[in-house]
């Protein structure tokens, strides 16, 4: 065997780096595959991607949901655990935070003294006297939301998993696949709605089952992030000696 000069061996060893540089735009064994070990989900198209997450949503048994939404001009902060049986968590409307309790259609709803003697009395003082006395014996206890109540159809929404995520992951326009990040530490692939987003973006697992992980809804109507998917948690009616009869219809959760 004929022994190679120095100068051919770095001829040849300059060659695999030179295709390497002439095939940059392609993934080949010369660079880092994005995909490569990942649950292929970034190989697909941007509508794919959005129905594979639509799809992964909607067959989870659990998830939770925390962050901005703006609906009808309020914005509501949200930290909610969410499962097909109902939902636990907490919503805050500008100075106003209260807590939500549903296990199937059985409502509760938790706040403080200053959420149940908000927009009270008609300005007499024996009236304020008598709501200020009532909102402290509602003060951090269970209320159960009658179904016929107003408030009632509202306040389960923010409770149901289906409704939630079946009005809030579809995005709005044309999609195009976006940039690859992490969120929690997980790998995801963004799907983006319209240009630059405008329709909303949609950032998706890349790591087991295709999850989404982050919502921008269209708009600046909120940013909402979602996790813990498929982890369950307790889910049972308060204690009675945790409830309270709040006796009449229960004060308004919007800002009117």
């Amino acid at each position: 065997m004929t022994a190679l000069r120095p100068s051919d061996r770095a001829r040849r060893a300059a060659l695999p780096v030179a295709l390497c540089a002439g095939l940059a735009t392609v993934l080949t064994a010369c660079g880092e595959d994005p995909d490569a070990g990942t649950n292929g989900v970034g190989k697909l198209s941007a509508t794919q991607i959005e129905h594979r997450a639509q799809t992964a949503a909607g067959s989870a048994a659990a998830v939770r949901l925390s962050g901005a939404l703006v609906t009808e001009g309020q914005t509501y902060k949200l930290n909610m655990r969410l499962k097909k049986t109902g939902g636990t968590g907490s919503v805050t409307l500008k100075n106003d935070t209260f807590e939500l309790l549903r296990v199937e259609d059985e409502l509760f709803l938790k706040a403080d003294a200053g959420f149940w003697s908000h927009g009270s009395g008609d300005g007499d003082s024996k009236s304020g006297n008598a709501d200020s006395q009532a909102a402290d014996k509602l003060n951090d206890k269970y209320v159960k939301v009658p179904q016929d109540d107003p408030s009632y159809k509202q306040l389960r929404g923010f409770t149901d998993m289906k409704v939630l995520l079946g009005g809030l992951l579809a995005l709005n326009g044309d999609l195009n696949k976006g940039d690859r990040d992490k969120i929690g530490g997980v790998r995801t692939i963004k799907v983006a709605a319209g240009e630059d987003g405008a329709g909303g973006t949609l950032d998706v697992s890349l790591m087991g089952t295709a999850y989404p992980l982050r919502l921008v809804r269209a708009g600046g109507a909120g940013t909402l992030t979602l996790s813990d998917w498929g982890k369950d948690f307790p889910l049972e009616a308060p204690a009675k000696g945790q409830t309270v009869d709040y006796g009449s219809k229960l004060p308004s959760t919007s800002d009117e």
